[in-house]
């Protein structure tokens, strides 16, 4: 067990001895007590594993969530954790415990399509960097989830796989571009997950299905094994403002999932190791709360308007500092810009001339403008906006000296239905004061991606119509364990997660 692993564990082990735990729920418990159900032999990781598929082939028909499944496989790295068990030996903090993997991350054996039908017959020879390092502590892998194509839509949906839908209604999109992932933990069908964020591809699908998902501070977890179709995983070890985070039901899992995963990739660990810093505080009231839940430039939709401002509410009544309004010196309008520049710069390199300058050329009071500049300026132009992005880090860590956190929203809106005419950035969202365009949901995502920030996607309570609604919890940079200890104080007091009916 690595030391990140041993402290991470250690703290479990404590706060696991302050009270007996709860009965085991084989459904929806979280990867910390079906980890500590199997290590106390309560369930062998075999019956775990089987009954987790029992309940993929009864549910994932309707979701089409796991879209690769790894049957035999898992079932047999099932078995060696019982093996390994029996014979005194613990692999990890996730000891026999069954999770999946987005399907852009490489598996040996398995295709990463990115959704392209094109690549549906390439085979990745060798495992991503998370995959290795999530294997090493003992995890079960039940196989790959769906996404939309190539990563660039909030919804998951593609022509190798076809649609996934959400489990809080089918109707409903559940996010992108870890739709799938997001989809099959709000059902019971695993136990934690991988995803990656770049366009709030962990956030948005965590808020849509009610589930907790980690942005993780930029470059924290290695990338490399992350890529299309035929690139193999040392081929691709960098892609700019994206990172590769963890989802879960639960929050405390998020620790676990991030102590397996982050530090150094194989080029760089020969020098350096990650230690994770302590949280900044435990308890609600000590947090010093930033927050902004609204902004002229990207309304909040009425539907999810009450529900975080009755998460802010709670949070003040237990006692925590409160401070309204964005950092001083951030100008929101100028940092999107030079997010969806930076954005363009880097989806815009593969793409074909006329494309490029077809997105150049959409009217400049649009966002697909700042985009469509990003894919056709000079490089000067990038350095400039790069030293930007720098210097925004510099002023949030100036923020964080006098404030522990922000919350701020995930989306604009709750998730909404399916809508598959046309291009994705011509998509528009229903919302109960009308249409909305698709590039809208790229606003609240931004400040914490293009600082390279830590964010954790909370569920905080449901609309009306009974769909979920996340907040977004951004910490200093590498303080990573400071939003998701916010998020477990916060679950206290909210409720956290919420198993979707119909799931039992």
């Amino acid at each position: 067990m690595l030391r990140r692993e041993f402290l991470f564990s250690t703290a479990a082990a404590l706060s696991a001895a302050a009270a007996p735990p709860p009965p085991f729920d084989p459904a929806f418990a979280s990867a910390r007590e079906a980890a500590l159900a199997i290590r106390s032999k309560k369930i062998s990781s075999v019956e775990l594993t089987t009954e987790t598929w029992r309940r993929i082939d009864k549910y994932n028909p309707k979701l089409n969530a796991i879209i690769w499944p790894l049957r035999e496989s898992s079932l047999n790295e099932a078995k060696a954790a019982d093996a390994a068990l029996a014979g005194g030996r613990t692999l990890g903090l996730l000891h026999g415990v069954p999770v999946h993997i987005k399907e852009s991350f490489h598996i040996a054996g398995a295709p990463s399509t990115w959704g392209v039908p094109e690549a549906k017959e390439w085979r990745a020879k060798t495992n991503a960097v998370v995959v290795e390092r999530l294997r090493n502590s003992g995890a079960v892998i039940l196989g790959k989830t769906n996404i939309p194509l190539m990563l660039m839509d909030q919804q998951s949906y593609n022509g190798v796989y076809g649609t996934t839908n959400n489990p809080w209604n089918l109707a409903y999109t559940p996010g992108g571009s870890t739709g799938g992932g997001a989809a099959a933990l709000a059902a019971g069908l695993g136990f934690a997950a991988m995803g990656s964020d770049i366009g709030g591809s962990i956030r948005v699908p965590a808020h849509f299905c009610g589930i907790h998902g980690l942005k993780p501070t930029f470059e924290l977890v290695p990338m490399i094994g992350h890529a299309p179709a035929p690139y193999e995983s040392d081929s691709n070890s960098f892609i700019d403002l994206a990172v590769a985070g963890p989802l879960a039901r639960h929050p405390a899992d998020l620790h676990d999932m991030l102590s397996i995963v982050a530090g150094p990739g194989p080029y760089d660990n020969k020098a350096y190791r990650w230690t994770p810093p302590a949280p900044r505080h435990k308890r609600l009231a000590d947090f010093r709360v930033g927050y902004v839940l609204d902004e002229k430039l990207c309304p909040v939709s009425s539907d999810i308007r009450p529900a975080l401002e009755q998460a802010l509410r709670v949070i003040e009544k237990s006692g925590a500092k409160l401070v309204k309004g964005w950092p001083g010196g951030l100008n929101p309008q100028v940092e999107y810009d030079n997010y969806l520049y930076l954005l363009g710069a880097m989806s815009g390199d593969t793409l074909p001339d006329a494309d490029r300058d077809m997105v150049a050329s959409t009217p400049k009071e649009t966002a697909a403008y700042a985009f469509g500049l990003g894919m056709t300026q000079p490089h000067q132009r990038w350095v400039a906006e790069t030293r930007r992005r720098y210097g925004l880090r510099g002023l949030w860590e100036d923020y964080f000296r006098d404030v522990d956190v922000f919350l701020s929203p995930v989306s604009f809106t709750a998730a909404f239905r399916h809508n598959h005419d046309g291009p994705v950035a011509t998509h528009k969202i229903d919302t109960p004061e009308g249409q909305r365009p698709f590039m809208d949901s790229l606003f609240w995502i931004h400040p914490a991606t293009v600082a390279g920030l830590p964010a954790v996607s909370a569920p905080v309570g449901l609309t009306k119509e009974g769909l979920p609604v996340g907040i977004q919890i951004t910490a200093p940079y590498l303080e990573d364990p400071t939003a998701i200890e916010f998020a477990v104080a916060l679950a206290t007091v909210t409720g956290g997660f919420k198993a979707p009916a119909g799931y039992a």
